[in-house]
């Protein structure tokens, strides 16, 4: 679902990502937030779990984005997303009301430069693709302007 059409909602992801950068032991190396899903390339700091962190960011992300769905009473779509997070989350026992995101993180190991680089630059031509912006670096919400030597609005660990 298109959910990340809207600024609210992407904000309120990087700035759970942030969180999780501070507090949780987070090491965000790329990432990008496109209409309807989110890429990360990242690790976790000794000490702390990636699995762990990804669980919490989602749980948390999830309660704040729909809240936020629930509370804009300028949202078009409020009662159709609703219903079907709702019925997504009635059919799934891992859940009490609403499912928002996948319950898979679909990771991919990344096992040499090559590998890396690939990833990197799927990631990033993602806005491209999909006529968002001309130049990757131009579109905000990833890390493409941060590795062009922009500022970005999330720190990233060095490459």
């Amino acid at each position: 679902m298109d959910v990340f059409t809207r600024k609210d909602y992407r904000d309120i992801v990087v700035d759970s990502l942030r969180y999780c950068q501070e507090k949780k032991g987070l090491l965000l190396y790329a990432w990008v937030i496109m209409s309807n899903h989110v890429h990360l390339i990242a690790s976790a700091a000794e000490g702390s779990a990636l699995p762990d962190i990804l669980r919490d960011l989602k749980k948390y992300t999830a309660t704040r984005i729909l809240g936020a769905i629930d509370g804009n009473g300028m949202e078009s779509r409020r009662e159709w997303m609703l219903k079907l997070f709702r019925e997504a989350g009635a059919i799934n026992p891992n859940n009490t009301h609403y499912q928002f995101w996948r319950q898979d993180n679909r990771p991919v190991q990344l096992v040499s430069a090559a590998v890396f680089e690939q990833k990197l630059a799927y990631l990033h031509d993602n806005p491209v693709e999909a006529g968002l912006v001309e130049l990757a670096e131009e579109y905000i919400y990833s890390s493409a302007p941060a590795i062009a030597g922009k500022l970005g609005l999330l720190t990233l660990e060095p490459i």
